[in-house]
């Protein structure tokens, strides 16, 4: 794809290839720009080292997988922030709130009266034939009727006022802990900044989780216990686990923790048995309860749904929230805002391809060369062909693996992300970038300002996850007006 293609969201112009100093900028980076300018290349490398070395002191890193061992990594952090006006900030808030609102009345419609399904505007198959739909959830009422308390959106900018939606995480959504973090580095390293700049903070969203959480716990409960289940230190997000519990002065525990009786689940402590009223768990369905769901997991607690089902605790994420976090559930969410909310979709998808359909399909395995091609389950980068990058080898042994389960594969063109400035061997440079806001749903809805922006720290990559070699930027929404140089 041609680099002319790609908006920059420093100059505003298509594909800004050429040095940054010689360009003209937006007004919302006119501070960031004076501040590059004043850094210097010295400075700027001695920054950049003093960031690495903060972030190994914190412990900031994540695993990553599939490699032949477990291979623990520091997640690379740029400098340069990325900066959203507060009115690009009120499109894509409203638009993340409109959407959760949708997908919690989808999850809470499937486990009730199923009316989407009844209209034909979800196919039947699509919902109960789907591996991570749960029967056992179908007729249970739950505080709020919240299914999905934390949501990351993933959104790419492709213009001035164009946002689309990439996906929804709704199981486990992870990166916050990375926005907190990137915050807390940028305000060590570079506080004049931040005195000159009204920049909204970010710090409330421990506080803000915790509220949300405390909001729906079981009915009669006046002063809630929230733990925050990890599956242990060996998960990618471990480190996550322990700053938000940390954060939210929580316990962080393991199935080995807890246990159920009768239809209420308690925590073992040195002096005895504590409630728990709210589980924060960041265990995937099938680990959660060995009696319910795989017998051989380690990591659940025996007996957690019966307790669930019977109103004793409130787990958030809901179980069974992952049949809307399929890829293929995604290209109904715009008829699901309209459906439920009777609304207009703020934020569009991005054009996608069911390949279990024979039309999309036939034009899709033409196209391969053209196309992003991901499993409809998949998830952190893994699994997808990226077309234009890929070899006539690549292409042709992905044409079988959709062969051989058509349903299982969405497709989409490879978008124009837009792109930022970033730190590169060859200086400062625009890198592509993508953005996870973060929405909290309890008794009400917020949505932390700024988000997780990732970038594609190679030059001409679309591949913005850390576990494909992506990096973090912290994210500024300005208050009022453009940040002052």
């Amino acid at each position: 794809m041609d680099e002319k293609q790609f908006f920059d969201e420093m100059t505003g112009a298509s594909g800004a290839g050429g040095p940054y100093a010689e360009t003209e900028v937006r007004e919302a980076y006119c501070a960031v720009r004076a501040w590059l300018d004043s850094l210097g290349p010295r400075q700027s490398n001695a920054k950049r080292k003093e960031a690495e070395t903060l972030f190994r002191r914190m412990g900031i890193t994540f695993l990553v997988y599939g490699t032949g061992e477990s291979t623990e990594r520091l997640i690379p952090f740029d400098i340069i922030p990325r900066v959203l006006t507060a009115r690009e900030w009120s499109l894509i808030e409203s638009g993340c709130l409109q959407r959760v609102r949708a997908i919690n009345a989808f999850l809470a419609d499937i486990y009730h009266d199923q009316n989407i399904v009844k209209a034909g505007i979800v196919p039947a198959a699509q919902v109960f034939g789907n591996p991570r739909y749960r029967p056992e959830m179908i007729g249970i009422d739950i505080p709020g009727n919240t299914y999905v308390h934390i949501t990351g959106i993933d959104l790419v900018r492709t213009g001035e006022s164009e946002f689309h939606v990439l996906e929804d995480n709704l199981r486990n959504p992870s990166g916050v802990s990375y926005m907190l973090e990137n915050r807390e580095v940028m305000m060590r390293l570079f506080p004049e900044l931040f005195a000159g700049n009204r920049i909204a903070p970010v710090s409330d969203y421990p506080a803000s989780l915790l509220r949300n959480l405390q909001a729906v716990a079981p009915a009669g409960v006046e002063r809630p216990t929230v733990a925050l289940l990890t599956p242990g230190i060996y998960n990618s997000a471990y480190f996550e686990h322990v700053f938000l519990a940390d954060e939210m002065g929580i316990e962080l525990v393991e199935g080995k923790d807890l246990f159920v009786r009768g239809d209420r689940v308690f925590m073992h402590t040195t002096h005895g048995p504590v409630r728990v009223d709210v589980i924060y768990r960041r265990i995937d369905d099938d680990y959660l309860d060995p009696l319910a769901f795989l017998p051989d997991s380690l990591l659940g607690v025996p007996g957690l749904l019966s307790a669930y089902r019977a109103g004793g605790v409130t787990l958030a994420n809901a179980i069974g929230t992952g049949v809307a976090d399929d890829k293929a559930i995604y290209t109904y969410v715009p008829e699901m805002i309209r459906f439920y909310l009777g609304e207009e979709p703020i934020l569009s998808n991005v054009p996608t391809y069911a390949l279990g359909k024979d039309e999309d399909r036939a034009y899709v395995l033409e196209h391969l060369d053209e196309l992003v091609v991901k499993e409809v389950g998949g998830a952190g980068g893994y699994g997808m062909l990226v077309g234009p990058a890929a070899t006539a080898e690549e292409i042709a042994a992905y044409r079988e693996r959709i062969l051989g389960d058509p349903a299982n594969f969405i497709a989409q063109p490879t978008l124009a992300l837009s792109t930022c400035p970033t730190f590169a061997d060859s200086g400062v440079a625009p890198r592509h970038v993508d953005l996870r806001p973060f929405v909290l749903s309890g008794t009400t809805q917020t949505v932390v300002p700024g988000g997780l922006t990732r970038v594609a720290l190679r030059d001409g990559s679309l591949v913005v996850n850390s576990s494909q070699g992506g990096g973090t930027k912290d994210t500024w929404v300005l208050r009022e007006g453009a940040a002052r140089p």
